[in-house]
């Protein structure tokens, strides 16, 4: 490994983390607007999407830990924007499903949300992008390899 490799991997994730920064911000920014946190919008964004899931799985698919998701899903359970369900085929599994409330919630936010990433986004062609999600997931898959 030369030094040179070395100082342009180090920019890279520099470039990287920055990038990833400055959107989170933004799009967290607009989240807090509507009274949520990133982790309550992710959890409801992904019930709204994908169905009921299993309170287990959930934090995998949104890369949380798992102990905090039994505190994200009290604060949505409060905020009527969700319901726990037992399982009938195993007692132990407890599912987790979006109310009325909360798809209602979710229909008037996301298209705005949409529209705020692809702004960010349109910076680049689509083949740029293309190229982008290319890359991004080869140093992903190569990160979780190593």
């Amino acid at each position: 490994m030369s030094s040179d490799s070395i100082q342009q991997s180090l920019k890279l994730f520099i470039v990287l983390s920055r990038a990833h920064r400055s959107i989170n911000d933004l799009v967290n920014q607009f989240i807090a607007q509507h009274g949520l946190n990133p982790t309550e919008f992710a959890v409801l964004e992904l019930l709204y999407h994908k169905g009921d899931q299993p309170l287990q799985q959930i934090g995998g698919k949104i890369l949380l830990a798992s102990g905090s998701i039994t505190y994200v899903v009290d604060k949505l359970e409060k905020k009527e924007f969700l319901i726990r369900v037992a399982c009938k085929k195993d007692r132990r599994v407890t599912y987790a499903r979006i109310t009325e409330k909360g798809k209602k919630f979710i229909r008037e936010i996301f298209p705005e949300h949409e529209k705020r990433i692809d702004e960010i986004m349109n910076v680049l062609t689509p083949e740029e992008k293309a190229t982008a999600i290319e890359l991004l997931k080869k140093i992903g898959l190569n990160a979780v390899q190593s």
